[in-house]
């Protein structure tokens, strides 16, 4: 069954879809014409994505103001953090991740922030427990998560105080880059 989105959500995901595939154009705008363009958020349109990656994310911002729900798997029931990143996975690249965000921690490769590169995996002590929270790195500094109860997957900085506080490390599960 399809899941109808509200103006807004798909306003979002073509205005987010558009900012990343940006970067395939030819040619470059003319500085001297205004711009009569659709103003995006100025994070997201510094994203550059490519191979694998490019269907991470792609998938990540098509689930952008899915409803949270403890334990949730699929977008029809809610997701959590860690369903939010397995349903990412599988459905972008077929590859099935443990349940919860630790078990994650522990399968990646551990990069620096410095290195973090879309689609890697960003975690969180948010419970004080390590690695209690993750979400999927987009590049300048922002992640999408699925927040805790009564909240709706979205986007986040790295830098907001919450997060920058509680910030665990970066995990990739790509091949060396």
């Amino acid at each position: 069954m399809l899941k109808l989105l509200r103006p807004h959500q798909s306003a979002v995901i073509i205005i987010a879809m558009l900012a990343i595939l940006g970067g395939c154009t030819s040619t470059k705008p003319n500085a001297n014409k205004p711009s009569g363009s659709i103003p995006t958020k100025p994070s997201l349109s510094k994203i550059e994505v490519s191979g694998d990656a490019r269907e991470v994310v792609m998938v990540a911002l098509g689930l952008l103001d899915t409803g949270y729900q403890f334990g949730g798997n699929n977008p029809e029931a809610g997701l959590d953090c860690s369903g939010l990143v397995r349903y990412v996975y599988q459905n972008a690249l077929n590859v099935l991740l443990p349940r919860t965000a630790a078990e994650m921690a522990q399968a990646a490769r551990p990069v620096s922030r410095q290195q973090l590169q879309a689609g890697d995996l960003v975690f969180f002590n948010t419970l004080g427990t390590p690695f209690s929270h993750v979400g999927i790195y987009l590049g300048d500094g922002q992640f999408i998560h699925a927040p805790s109860s009564k909240g709706r997957v979205r986007i986040e900085s790295l830098d907001k105080a919450y997060f920058a506080t509680r910030f665990e490390g970066g995990r990739s599960l790509f091949a060396t880059r």
